[in-house]
């Protein structure tokens, strides 16, 4: 995501300020230690607390792992939300990271970090936006993107939401260009956003924040691209896609008890895919 935001401001000519970027990721990371430290009084109250050097380094590799999570929001955030202002970056970054703490079912968030951010930076604030456009539609990008989100998608063995997502998403704006007369050209201008490539291979497939089993990561995909559809299309909402995660985070939780599954583990991924115990 650095490199993605590095390559927007070089060959995009985004007015990127680096004094709300610099805010935005900071207050990110302030947020995170502090809701990780309350965290941690809430799991220990009433309790005797045995301050161990083993219970202490525990404690220190969770708040940093933790960390890179935050700055992951953070540059998700930076990549897709526009303002000018520091209040509505810092709104954004503190219920960006709040929301993983405070919207939890059975130790896992549902709500996508950056999602919940940018949505809340839309409703609570005047003067926040986002942009779809601003990658443009030149092919190298989609390409890059493919590339990058692929790899991803393979380490963290969650591509069935995006290989679902994209192609119905692709084939009902196809049905409608084809029922309008349009030119195919509208079609591909449409598909080939830079930002809807990001929705769709990072942002939607956070493993921490979609079903867990297969069966209902599918399921759930299809009422996506549906739902995004619907909003791009009939209620003409530029920010289609990320009101529609919004509006479906919370079926994650119903979803989860139709089709029973194991919560994705970044420990385990990890140890699967070095062979090393993490």
């Amino acid at each position: 995501m650095a490199i993605f935001l590095l390559l927007g401001i070089s060959t995009r000519d985004w007015t990127l300020r680096l004094d709300l970027m610099g805010v935005l990721v900071l207050t990110c990371l302030i947020t995170q230690v502090v809701c990780k430290e309350l965290s941690f009084l809430r799991d220990f109250l009433g309790k005797k607390i045995d301050y161990s050097e083993d219970l202490r380094k525990k404690y220190l590799f969770s708040c940093l792992s933790s960390c890179r999570s935050a700055l992951i929001t953070a540059l998700g955030l930076c990549l897709l939300l526009r303002s000018n202002n520091y209040q509505t970056m810092m709104i954004a970054a503190s219920l960006a990271i709040a929301s993983k703490f405070i919207f939890r079912w059975q130790g896992k968030h549902f709500f996508n970090p950056a999602n919940f951010g940018i949505i809340g930076a839309l409703v609570f604030t005047a003067d926040a936006w986002v942009s779809p456009g601003q990658w443009g539609t030149d092919w190298w990008y989609l390409m890059l993107f493919m590339g990058a989100g692929g790899l991803i998608l393979q380490k963290v063995g969650r591509w069935d939401t995006s290989a679902v997502f994209l192609p119905l998403y692709a084939g009902l704006e196809a049905i409608r260009t084809y029922l309008l007369g349009g030119g195919w050209d509208i079609w591909q201008h449409q598909l080939m956003s830079g930002s809807l490539l990001l929705f769709t291979l990072f942002m939607l497939s956070d493993p921490r924040s979609i079903p867990n089993s297969q069966r209902g990561r599918i399921f759930w995909s299809v009422i996506l691209a549906v739902l995004a559809f619907i909003l791009q299309e009939y209620f003409y909402l530029s920010t289609a896609v990320f009101w529609t995660l919004f509006i479906c985070s919370p079926l994650t939780l119903i979803i989860d008890k139709i089709w029973v599954a194991k919560q994705f583990n970044w420990q385990k991924q990890a140890t699967k895919l070095s062979g090393v115990p993490y």
